[in-house]
């Protein structure tokens, strides 16, 4: 897993020197499939009920699962870029919203309080603790800031599938949940809306937008606990 979650990491290492307006998200799907076919590796999404791209790339009020296409960034867009990579038998996956030229005031706040938000709760990935520990310090990391955590999405387990149990909500009441234990590992990934958390699929079946058409944004990290707390697999 370690070697599949680097490469997540390497990918996104890469794709953010291409973020600038003008640059389509058919673009950025076509970086992020060949440098992991380069790694002689799969790219986790294409093909996954059916999801036709590599990346998910969801800009401004875009949740999540947003489908690459034509459409160009430009100045004051934020983009949630999600990435998983299959190799050797093993999944690693990870999500990060990057800013475009220009942007605003509150775009900023909302991308740097998702991110605490994902750090808060990682940090709660300790043997011992509950699953649920981690759900609360997203939630009252979001909530305190009076953004919105989105309820319809989930993290969720990952190793030999992308997605195992158990699911993790990022929203929840501390102490509750499953025992975590050493060995488990994790997609912690908040998704975080300005305004309310409720959410609408539009008609491709994938895409996930904001009701409210608020700004969202979305982090993750695959995380395993170990007997000295977690590490961060999907980090460089």
């Amino acid at each position: 897993m370690a070697d599949s979650c680097r490469i997540v990491a390497e990918v996104f290492e890469g794709i953010r020197k291409n973020i600038e307006p003008g640059v389509t998200t058919k673009e950025l799907d076509d970086f992020v499939e060949a440098f992991i076919l380069s790694k002689s590796a799969k790219p986790a999404f294409k093909g996954y009920r059916g999801y036709p791209a590599s990346v998910c790339t969801s800009v401004n009020e875009e949740v999540v699962h947003g489908i690459p296409s034509s459409r160009k960034l430009k100045n004051g867009d934020i983009i949630s870029l999600d990435i998983g990579v299959f190799f050797k038998g093993f999944y690693g996956d990870a999500a990060v919203t990057l800013p475009v030229d220009g942007i605003s005031a509150e775009a900023k706040k909302l991308i740097s309080v998702t991110e605490q938000s994902l750090q808060a709760g990682i940090e709660k990935a300790s043997a011992g603790n509950r699953l649920f520990d981690i759900s609360a310090a997203v939630q009252q990391c979001v909530e305190s800031q009076g953004f919105s955590v989105v309820r319809n999405f989930v993290g969720h387990g990952i190793g030999r599938n992308l997605h195992e149990e158990p699911q993790l909500p990022n929203f929840g009441k501390a102490g509750e949940g499953p025992r975590l234990v050493e060995g488990m590992t994790l997609a912690i990934e908040p998704m975080v809306n300005a305004g309310g958390w409720e959410v609408t699929v539009l008609e491709d079946g994938w895409t996930a937008v904001t009701s409210d058409r608020s700004l969202s944004a979305h982090f993750e990290h695959t995380v395993a606990i170990t007997k000295n707390g977690y590490d961060v697999l999907t980090k460089l």
